[in-house]
């Protein structure tokens, strides 16, 4: 990857598939502490192109932009802008709570990630549902969240509980790394259900994963009344419009960390920092995606639901906040 110079650098042009991507700055520094530019990011998601894209397909996405980069200011962004080119694809979403619309990227391909780059994204938060059926998630997502005196060491011990209970439950989950402190599982389902089951199904499986790892695991919802050594199991990540960074989305750190997929016999011995954009393309140039099989099954989630049930667990249980602002 090239390193930034003292200058933006003039404008270049990129060609990804069929499409030409122009980036402007393209030596401008967005990792400051580390050195990489705006061309560096855009050639690190070139290089992980189907693994990003398999993980966008056809879902709602929200953008985390940094136009002065990563030690700027941070942009939540939604609509994409007018003045896009007319061949990206978008979904047009409806947040009830104001009575509005928004149309967000929706990925079909490698060019809409790299103009996103241009735009000065770095991080792509994808919703857990596509654009065919917004309101049905086909992804549950389970997210071990560290508080802040919890090790990593911790979170491994859970991570193993989280395949354990999968495994009997007859699922296959998807680990990674969040490119932060935590990790991310992340299970197709069959969209028959819309957010509150769902919603309702995590938690019970967090609950369970909580009985069997009590000194590990929490599942109370305030912070303030959560052990700060403790994992918690974050179910309210399957509320509608909450959204993670998808698999290979770099995160906006001076660390240039990346939410990066894993085998299950890899998480005892990674360290999360490990994985950057200039470390992560050649892992995947020699693995591939180890996603890649995401789509392959999609698991009913009956079983928990019946769970849910037994734990008399209601669909709005804890009260979760509602962030559908577009």
């Amino acid at each position: 990857m090239a390193k930034g110079a003292g200058s933006a650098g003039e404008p270049i042009e990129l060609t990804v598939g069929d499409r030409t991507v122009r980036l402007s700055s393209p030596d401008r520094v967005y990792f400051t502490e580390r050195g990489e530019t705006k061309r560096d990011l855009a050639e690190y998601y070139l290089s992980v192109g189907d693994g990003i894209v398999r993980a966008l397909r056809e879902r709602p996405c929200m953008l985390h932009r940094f136009p002065k980069g990563v030690s700027g200011n941070k942009v939540h962004q939604k609509r994409v802008p007018a003045g896009a080119p007319d061949w990206l694809e978008t979904t047009e979403i409806y947040f009830p709570r104001y009575g509005r619309t928004a149309d967000e990227l929706c990925v079909t391909e490698l060019a809409s990630v790299i103009w996103a780059v241009q735009m000065s994204t770095v991080e792509f938060h994808p919703w857990n549902s596509r654009r065919a059926d917004p309101e049905s998630p086909d992804e549950w997502r389970i997210d071990l969240d560290p508080m802040p005196d919890c090790t990593f060491s911790r979170i491994q011990r859970v991570a193993h509980v989280v395949e354990e209970v999968l495994d009997e439950l007859g699922m296959r989950g998807f680990p990674k790394t969040s490119g932060g402190r935590g990790l991310h599982i992340y299970v197709r389902i069959a969209p028959e259900w819309g957010f509150p089951q769902v919603r309702r199904a995590a938690l019970a499986f967090a609950r369970e994963v909580e009985r069997r790892a009590p000194q590990d695991v929490t599942t109370t919802w305030w912070r303030k009344d959560r052990d700060p050594a403790a994992v918690f199991v974050d179910y309210n990540q399957n509320t509608r419009d909450h959204t993670m960074a998808s698999a290979y989305s770099v995160r906006g750190n001076q660390r240039a960390t990346v939410s990066t997929p894993i085998r299950w016999n890899e998480i005892d011995d990674i360290e999360p920092d490990d994985f950057t954009i200039a470390t992560v393309p050649a892992r995947f140039a020699e693995l591939g995606d180890l996603h890649a099989e995401i789509d392959d099954v999609a698991h009913r989630l009956d079983t928990l639901l019946d769970w849910a049930d037994r734990e008399d667990i209601a669909e709005d249980e804890d009260d979760a906040v509602d962030l559908d602002e577009p």
